[in-house]
């Protein structure tokens, strides 16, 4: 993945840590040449300048004036897409993109906000707070990663009072045991991606605001919701200056209540992604006929609200039924027992089989009979999964994405539980004949 980045971003410079920096000593290092070490004593390799941490600090203290003003279209960053099934791709990304994603998007957060941001900053999840609370004149709060047990502490300690909590981040703090620390923090806003089961009750315990809201490295936050929002599931409604369509494969719009791929654009130029860098094909099959395909499935609501069915690719079709692996994986996560889960389907087989792996809350066992109980009763019965695999930890890329791609490959495993081979058979129950 390193080698991959380092090529393909025509990068001659690199930051980087002391602890990290060897690494490049492995690797092909195609037009790098030259790096700043910060954090330590810097290995020695072959072919590469070093450069002091100082060089990265004005002269005199001053910036050197620019050659000229930054345009909105200036190409601002290569941002690398999380590559869960292939090779990440570099979204090339303007001034006004980055701009319209967070300082626009965010208009609810102020100067007296302070954003955390517990994402790498290689991510849109880790960018977006940083820039926001530049433009509009707030703080961040820096840490190294996202942590349940010490998740409220360190809210305290920052004096946090925004953070992005993605998957099932809200999910594993409201599973926590409730303590004196659930009204003793300055949180204000949590936005939270999906709009899950607890949300509501993470609003409720903690006596601060919920937030959703759709996006992507390739677009800019078309989607956004007020203050605590309902239905579960929406991901709000288009923000000013974006332009939204549900179509079908021909890019020709569904009905209302119908699902589709979520296709967008923007009024302004450059308020999106200009293409992919060095992929020109990614680039023409992505933005065909002037719009931007996100390849996510919705539908939008009665209410004007729109709704994330699945990722196009991971769609499921069993038994004559569409199944969203999103839907099931909220329904799944609701039960006490477990702390995160992905579904995946089985490759080998003809039709679609729906296979879930599942993590546990520490300290919790959970017996494979009992969850397709409690599932039967809260989901229609074709989405209810045959093949449960009881694992440590669900395979993730570096932004904390689930490889169903590598859950998919390895299919039934010998420690899959089938419920079928259980004995438990799930049927549509018939409805009795009414009577006048």
């Amino acid at each position: 993945m390193l080698k991959h980045v380092v090529e393909n971003s025509d990068a001659r410079l690199i930051v980087a840590h002391a602890e990290l920096y060897g690494r490049l000593a492995d690797i092909d290092r195609a037009r790098l040449e030259k790096a700043v070490v910060l954090g330590g004593e810097a290995a020695i390799i072959p072919g590469m300048t070093l450069h002091p941490a100082e060089t990265l600090s004005p002269v005199g203290g001053e910036l050197a004036p620019l050659a000229r003003e930054i345009a909105p279209w200036d190409m601002q960053t290569i941002i690398y897409t999380s590559g869960t099934t292939g090779a990440s791709k570099g979204v090339i990304s303007s001034y006004l993109q980055l701009h319209s994603m967070s300082t626009e998007a965010l208009a609810f957060l102020g100067p007296d906000d302070r954003f955390m941001v517990n994402l790498p900053l290689f991510h849109v999840g880790g960018t977006v707070p940083v820039y926001a609370m530049l433009g509009r004149g707030g703080s961040v709060s820096v840490v190294d990663a996202f942590d349940t047990a010490s998740f409220w502490r360190v809210v305290r300690e920052t004096r946090t009072t925004t953070v992005f909590l993605l998957g099932v981040m809200a999910t594993f703090i409201v599973k926590q045991p409730p303590g004196p620390q659930d009204r003793d923090h300055t949180l204000r806003n949590a936005i939270v991606i999906p709009l899950c089961e607890d949300a509501p009750s993470f609003a409720e315990r903690f006596g601060c605001d919920v937030y959703t809201l759709f996006n992507m490295t390739e677009i800019s936050t078309p989607l956004v919701s007020g203050r605590n929002p309902v239905p579960l599931g929406s991901c709000g409604r288009p923000r000013a200056g974006v332009e939204v369509r549900i179509v079908d494969e021909n890019d020709c719009e569904v009905a209302p209540g119908e699902i589709g791929e979520l296709i967008l654009r923007t009024d302004r130029p450059w308020a999106m992604n200009h293409g992919y860098y060095k992929n020109p094909e990614a680039t023409a099959r992505a933005w065909r006929n002037g719009w931007f395909h996100t390849g996510d499935a919705f539908r939008i609501g009665a209410d004007g609200q729109y709704f994330f069915i699945d990722r196009m690719k991971d769609a499921i079709r069993r038994r004559g039924e569409n199944i969203s692996s999103f839907e099931v994986e909220n329904e799944v996560c609701v039960h006490p027992a477990v702390k995160e889960v992905a579904v995946a389907v089985p490759s080998e087989f003809a039709e679609d089989e729906v296979l879930i792996a599942v993590a546990l809350v520490e300290g919790q066992t959970l017996n494979p009979a009992d969850l397709i109980a409690f599932l039967a009763a809260r989901m229609a019965h074709f989405m209810v999964p045959r093949y449960i695999r009881i694992v440590p930890t669900l395979p993730k890329t570096p932004t904390q994405k689930v490889q169903k791609h590598l859950l998919r490959s390895e299919g039934i495993t010998a420690d899959t539980w089938d419920r079928e081979k259980a004995g438990i058979r799930l049927k549509r129950e018939p409805i009795g004949q009414l009577s006048s």
